[in-house]
């Protein structure tokens, strides 16, 4: 009898004991707060990473906080209200140019999955001089997938005296398009197919263009990433495993799923359209490229002169990306992917 009663009591110690392990564990999630202005697919990666528990796994109960713009999100970042911020280089760029010491360690986008729509009477480049250009906001991602693509086309603004016209997000752009407000507009392809329809022309297809391109990137506070380096490599780890998940082609009614949810999107062809582009702009290449940020700077430096001056090798953190290829943890993920 005591016998027993003593095993008993070892028991429920031992399941008191397996409790409190299993709570310090779910305790042991950080909460990682990360803003970001683009309603679109290039968010994606970090909402699968979410969704799909890719997080978690290393300890991190992440979530997007959307607001208005990049300008906002970096605001909402310097202000501490956030841990890390998922921008384009443009705004990057002008952030770190202010003075924000700001360093960005990966990106899963590579690809700008837009066509360049324009009135059907534009046959090719040099009919664009003269034109108005419509954009989310001067010095974001729209502006800035706009400006990479005219610079490929070998237009420079100011030479072609385009009017570049503020309209709001995609859906408003591509009605001022419809409605004859504006000439031009860097579209997504499901925005894309009304004014195709309607008998507009698609001018470039930015995703066959060969310039060097990165979407938005995982960016945070210099000396945070400093004081936090293993988070941080985990939160990497988090990024590629989301990415990869994306890429498998298994994966397609949970990815189909997550941005039916995110994106609000009620029709499914709707969410079909949506997950071919993120298909077509996802990477396992996801450390910070060199080119893509020396090509945005030349193009922001259009506005703001003192963006050449900024050190791009103060920005870019690839070390964390670095320490994964060098142990072949993306190279198993790619080996998943099939990429």
């Amino acid at each position: 009898m005591v016998l027993t009663r003593g095993i008993n009591i070892l028991t429920g110690l031992g399941l008191i004991g397996l409790t409190c392990f299993f709570q310090s564990f779910s305790y042991a999630q950080e909460v990682f707060r990360v803003s970001y202005g683009g309603y679109n697919e290039t968010a994606a990666p970090m909402w699968v990473g979410i969704e799909k528990g890719f997080f978690k796994k290393y300890g991190i109960d992440a979530s997007m906080i959307q607001v208005r713009n990049g300008a906002l999100s970096v605001a909402t970042l310097v202000a501490k209200e956030v841990e890390a911020v998922y921008p384009a280089q443009s705004t990057i760029l002008s952030t770190v140019s202010g003075g924000v010491k700001l360093s960005c360690i990966a990106s899963a986008i590579n690809k700008i999955p837009r066509s360049l729509i324009v009135r059907k009477e534009i046959k090719g480049v040099e009919d664009l001089r003269g034109r108005s250009v419509g954009v989310q906001s001067i010095g974001g991602g729209f502006w800035l997938q706009t400006m990479i693509i005219l610079d490929h086309l070998g237009v420079d603004p100011d030479k072609f005296d385009l009017k570049i016209r503020v309209i709001g997000d995609g859906q408003v752009i591509a009605q001022a398009l419809m409605a004859g407000n504006i000439d031009v507009a860097a579209m997504t392809y499901g925005l894309s197919e009304a004014s195709l329809k309607a008998g507009f022309r698609s001018l470039a297809d930015a995703a066959e263009l060969k310039a060097p391109y990165q979407g938005p990137s995982l960016c945070a506070l210099k000396d945070v990433i400093a004081n936090r380096a293993d988070f941080f490599l985990r939160l990497t780890k988090g990024l590629a495993e989301s990415s990869a998940f994306i890429l498998e082609n298994s994966n397609r009614s949970d990815v189909l799923k997550v941005l039916q949810k995110n994106l609000r999107l009620s029709k499914i062809d709707e969410a079909e359209a949506s997950y071919k582009v993120l298909r077509l702009m996802t990477t396992l290449d996801l450390a910070p490229n060199p080119a893509a940020y020396k090509a945005v700077q030349r193009i922001v430096a259009r506005l703001n002169p003192k963006i050449n001056q900024v050190d791009l090798d103060q920005i870019i953190d690839a070390r964390f990306v670095g320490k994964l290829e060098s142990g072949g943890f993306l190279a198993e993920l790619r080996r998943k992917a099939k990429q």
